[in-house]
């Protein structure tokens, strides 16, 4: 599938949207392999995600991209366009917990994650065996409230070395500057160990058994500069009654964090993710 293209688009909603995108792209000799859309009335907002096959084009790429640039022209329309041939490159930000870290790890390795890993990048040294193991370069840049600015500095140094396109927060317990969301606006996704907009913040657990909840959740977000308010990609939840222990919520949650992680990482390699007005639009 390597001639194999995806088309995501958002534009305010009105007739003839659907024909347009479909002629342009028939048009030009590319065979579409699946469509899905969606239209959010109250928003007026109409989005699609367009899969085809570029391998019996009549032009090239440019002269395809154009003719799609004047339709998004035409009808107001934000669009981008990924091609196989491009493979994505992620990397790895962790602190001491390993459990979302190798599950991505094993998850690439066997080629469900459909990525690069050029580098794993941590604030402690204690997952350099993990990094080891797998033969991914591994980066310990400790930080403090005095060298923070000067190792983001580096940090993004060492990403635009490697062209990463995508930055897993796989349970990196720092907050990203301002200024590094912009570098990697869009680009970068976090998991929350509570089920977002509950127990924002740091040991959400803990609160959760105070309260005495009953559901307990994970939730995997891109990351802006409003802490644990960035738009959601996937959640997910698990019962818990008032037999568990914080211990016993922890190890639910975990098992969760890893499974919503990689879904979300996942959905967004596939490219079917648009994100609007802080909410996610995620094709099936």
């Amino acid at each position: 599938m390597q001639d194999t293209a995806t088309l995501l688009v958002c534009c305010p909603d009105r007739k003839g949207l659907v024909a347009a995108l479909a002629q342009v792209l028939y048009g030009h000799g590319a065979n579409i392999l699946d469509a899905d859309q969606h239209t959010d009335p109250v928003a007026g907002q109409f989005f699609q995600r367009i899969k085809f096959d570029m391998g019996e084009l009549h032009t090239d790429r440019r002269s395809l991209e154009t003719a799609i640039a004047e339709v998004a022209e035409r009808f107001s329309m934000s669009w981008r366009m990924c091609d196989r041939k491009h493979r994505y490159k992620t990397a790895l930000f962790v602190s001491k917990y390993d459990h979302c870290l190798y599950d991505l790890l094993l998850r690439q390795q066997s080629g469900e994650l459909a990525t690069d890993i050029p580098l794993i990048i941590s604030n402690h040294p204690d997952l350099e065996a993990v990094a080891q193991q797998f033969s991914i370069p591994f980066h310990h840049l400790p930080i403090t409230k005095e060298n923070k600015a000067e190792q983001e500095r580096r940090t993004l140094e060492l990403l635009h070395e490697a062209k990463v396109d995508l930055v897993v927060l796989a349970r990196y317990m720092q907050i990203l500057s301002d200024d590094f969301l912009r570098a990697f606006s869009g680009q970068v996704i976090n998991i929350h160990h509570s089920f977002l907009p509950a127990f924002m913040g740091s040991k959400p657990y803990h609160r959760a058994f105070e309260r005495g909840v009953k559901l307990i959740g994970a939730t995997a977000h891109y990351a802006t500069a409003e802490l644990d308010e960035g738009p959601i990609v996937e959640q997910d939840v698990v019962r818990c009654s008032h037999r568990d222990s914080v211990k016993d919520l922890v190890r639910k949650g975990r098992d969760l964090e890893k499974v919503v992680l990689a879904r979300a990482v996942r959905w967004h390699l596939d490219d079917r993710v648009l994100v609007y007005d802080n909410k996610t639009v995620v094709f099936s």
